[in-house]
């Protein structure tokens, strides 16, 4: 018999897509009526909003908007015992000196990457320009740092339109905290950051397992791991960034029990001038997995064999383990 399940799903999702398509219509409809003052506030506080906010304002009767205004901007005061909000204050002077910063993008500063970045974290902890037509790099750009952790903007053409080049800027949330103050406090309030591993900062890589030999006596298997540098926390020591990655694996057969184990160090060491040209890459490391103890390879090949590997980034202690088939 044929099978039609997917025809019995079709309607269902025809009929999905047009009420949501709808009801993003009606969104679109009713904020294009707004009148300046709150098309205004819409705009403002577009970086801190949430869908469900923005939905409620939209259908909420003009003569209540200014309730709902006022109500939002109560909902982020970190001290709500002092007759000053601090979140408001922060974030609109915010957009104030973004605009006074970066000019000549066509569009006021806030609205650029960098006015972004630059209202919702604060200004960075230290900030490096590279002017145009820097032959080292072949591009402009700026290298912001919070912490150790940097944030990389590219212009691409050096006409002074720089777009983001880190694109996981999750690890902010915590530097949020330290370094940008009451506006930060009252967004993760506002905003609850997003769900991260039990390292506590998204810190991640892709594996590669390869078996170059596999004999009674001798079994030999390359594993390959790739971070995106925008993901690595470095440690900034006079005018370079370092840090250092620790990897250990382990070779597990079917009942769990350990036949081979290692440990490898990697550094990074780059000049401040060249984290720029690595937006859009990865850092390759290669690990060599060798086992030649006779009893224990004659315990492989019984079950499932598996790979345990840990990854610690030595700035920040950050951890992440994966376990891979080992065939």
């Amino acid at each position: 018999m044929k099978n039609n399940s997917g025809a019995r799903f079709l309607p269902a999702l025809l009929v999905l897509a047009a009420v949501l398509g709808s009801a993003a219509c009606t969104l679109y409809k009713l904020e294009q009526k707004l009148g300046p003052p709150f098309a205004e506030f819409l705009s403002q506080v577009r970086y801190i909003i949430t869908s469900e906010e923005r939905k409620v304002f939209l259908e909420t009767p003009d003569a209540d908007k200014p309730a709902f205004m006022e109500s939002f901007w109560k909902r982020r005061d970190p001290d709500p015992s002092t007759e000053e909000n601090e979140f408001k204050t922060e974030y609109l002077a915010r957009i104030q000196r973004a605009n006074q910063l970066f000019l000549g993008e066509g569009i006021p500063g806030w609205l650029t990457d960098r006015g972004r970045i630059h209202v919702l974290f604060g200004p960075p902890t230290n900030r490096s320009t590279s002017p145009m037509g820097n032959s080292t790099l072949g591009r402009c750009s700026e290298l912001w740092y919070y912490g150790d952790f940097p944030v990389v903007f590219i212009d691409q053409t050096c006409s002074g339109t720089f777009r983001l080049a880190t694109y996981d800027l999750t690890p902010l949330r915590e530097l949020n905290l330290t370094y940008a103050g009451a506006l930060s406090r009252a967004l993760d309030q506002a905003q609850p950051p997003v769900a991260l591993r039990e390292s506590g900062r998204p810190f991640d890589y892709e594996t590669e397992l390869a078996v170059t030999e596999r004999g009674p006596k001798r079994v030999a298997a390359t594993l390959r791991l790739q971070m995106p540098y925008e993901k690595i926390w470095f440690k900034s020591v006079g005018h370079r960034m370092k840090t250092a990655f620790e990897v250990s694996w382990e070779i597990r057969e079917a009942k769990k029990s350990v036949v081979g184990q290692g440990k490898m160090s990697f550094g990074v060491d780059l000049g401040e001038d060249e984290l720029p040209s690595k937006a859009g890459r990865n850092f390759i490391m290669e690990v060599p997995l060798i086992l030649e103890d006779e009893a224990k390879i004659a315990l492989l090949g019984q079950g499932k064999d598996q790979v345990v590997v840990t990854v610690v980034n030595t700035t920040g202690k950050e951890t992440q383990k994966k376990t891979l088939d080992f065939k």
